[in-house]
């Protein structure tokens, strides 16, 4: 595997244009990019000449990662030559809500076939329930393949994420990119970092992702309360707290979600997947240092799945995490190098939802707050 990388900003424009990159061979091509980024067409003409035949997929961001830097308002392109591995794409758009997990499932069971070892996703951010995403991708997919990923991203402005499976970023779209090879290790980490505060709570009402009631009082009410002078900030002061939530009454498994936004009148509060009924959840708050931890567990999680030094990693942060840490953004990234080591490209972008695997079970699902890292390596 062999990978070349570069940056497109608006004040500097190319760090190297993908035509100096002497690099023609790639077989997939990374691209994370602001909105803004990805609608300059003359930007992907000069990467589609650079690429000829190579894959492009990737989306729109609340911060772009490349190598050991977070960039902002850029393009991070990543060019990747596998040795011994196919790649293949597949992507739809969907028209509402309710539509995702069916459409997932069509896309998932188009990547079907002999020697699939990984399917990336890269979703829309902002109308996915991502649970519901990630339950039709692993319900059509053989036992065995793996599956990571994450949702679009807008910066801290929540109003349009994209897509991008091709030269043309789209709106409410998925995108998956499958991995086809007998010679491709993939190991998958992801890790919080968050500090839990009050008590344990049920909860006792709620629908898919939009929770009501905790210990049958609302948990708006309740939310707000904690959050105190915070709570005027709702719901993008939201990211700073995030939910943790046992998953089948396991305490050591646990999903972080995060507060997509609130419904004043209905006492509600939607969030980026599922909350179901009879969950156990506690609020939680940042901490700067166990976020930074965090991050190099979840290297050190990804890396132990393969058999020596990963070749490629794709990071997906969460904006809340980008948020809290502030001027200590890079960080996590150095973090994750210091695990990942100097040969490893690294890529990858701050998001509105993470998908991986959760602990030992192999199945992936919606997390929030995380840093999620897949990491890739040829034998």
């Amino acid at each position: 595997m062999e990978t070349v990388q570069t940056v497109w900003s608006r004040g500097d424009g190319w760090k190297r244009s993908p035509g100096e990159l002497g690099f023609d061979a790639a077989g997939l091509v990374l691209v994370f990019g602001s909105g803004s980024a990805l609608r300059e067409k003359t930007l992907f003409a000069e990467i589609a000449a650079a690429f000829p035949g190579a894959v492009l997929a990737g989306c729109s961001t609340a911060g772009e990662i490349c190598g050991e830097r977070v960039h902002d308002e850029s393009l991070a392109v990543t060019a990747v030559r596998f040795d011994h591995t196919e790649i293949k794409t597949v992507y739809g758009c969907f028209a509402e809500k309710k539509d995702v997990a069916e459409l997932a499932g069509q896309l998932a069971g188009q990547m079907v076939g002999p020697g699939l070892v990984h399917v990336l996703v890269f979703s829309d951010g902002l109308e996915v329930n991502g649970t519901e995403l990630a339950q039709g991708i692993t319900s059509a997919l053989p036992e065995g393949v793996s599956v990571s990923g994450g949702l679009a991203g807008d910066g801290s402005n929540f109003e349009n994420t994209y897509v991008l499976c091709g030269t043309e970023p789209l709106r409410n779209a998925v995108c998956l990119v499958g991995f086809y090879s007998d010679r491709l290790e993939v190991g998958c980490g992801s890790m919080g970092g968050w500090d839990p505060f009050g008590p344990k709570r049920l909860v006792t009402s709620s629908d898919g992702n939009i929770l009501y009631e905790l210990d049958h009082k609302s948990a708006l009410e309740l939310y707000k309360t904690y959050l105190g002078d915070f709570a005027d900030g709702l719901p993008a002061s939201g990211l700073l707290f995030p939910l943790s939530m046992s998953v089948d009454g396991n305490e050591h498994s646990e999903l972080v979600r995060t507060i997509l936004g609130i419904d004043d009148l209905a006492k509600s509060m939607t969030f980026a997947g599922d909350i179901p009924e009879g969950s156990i959840v506690r609020f939680m708050k940042a901490n700067k240092d166990r976020l930074i931890d965090g991050a190099q567990h979840a290297a050190e999680m990804s890396t132990s799945a393969v058999g020596g030094p990963a070749d490629l990693a794709l990071c997906v942060s969460c904006v809340g995490r980008k948020l809290v840490l502030g001027q200590r953004v890079e960080e996590e990234v150095e973090a994750v190098l210091s695990v990942l080591g100097a040969q490893a490209a690294a890529t990858g972008y701050y998001s509105y939802g993470e998908l991986s695997p959760i602990g030992g079970s192999g199945k992936c699902s919606l997390h929030n707050q995380t840093m999620t890292i897949t990491v890739f390596r040829e034998k």
